[in-house]
């Protein structure tokens, strides 16, 4: 019993994250800095546009994980790349970066 739990963890824990828990990179706002407050609130829409597609990508890796994991015992998306957990980081990243940079500028924000 207790090889099925231990076996059961590790699997999990090799399956794709799901999108909201996975942490924002730094990503420093000094590329920011010269934008306008319109251009960064088109970055803004752009980059909460690329995460929504992204997470949709990440979300269908962990169901193919879960998949593969029953039906071979691997989760396939780190096999095949589908796991796309650095590049979530990433755009979460950028759009804290842009937030901080809206609020130093004082840019409304809708």
């Amino acid at each position: 019993m207790n090889v099925i739990v231990f076996a059961s963890v590790l699997l999990a824990g090799a399956c794709a994250k799901s999108p909201e828990s996975i942490q924002a990179s730094y990503i420093s706002e000094v590329s920011y800095q010269s934008w306008s407050c319109p251009q960064l609130g088109e970055e803004s829409q752009r980059l909460s546009a690329a995460l929504a597609t992204a997470s949709t990508q990440q979300e269908r890796a962990r169901g193919n994980d879960v998949v593969g994991v029953i039906l071979i015992g691997l989760p396939v998306s780190s096999l095949s790349g589908d796991n796309i957990a650095p590049e979530i980081a990433r755009l979460k990243g950028e759009q804290e970066a842009v937030r901080r940079t809206m609020i130093a500028k004082n840019c409304r924000q809708d």
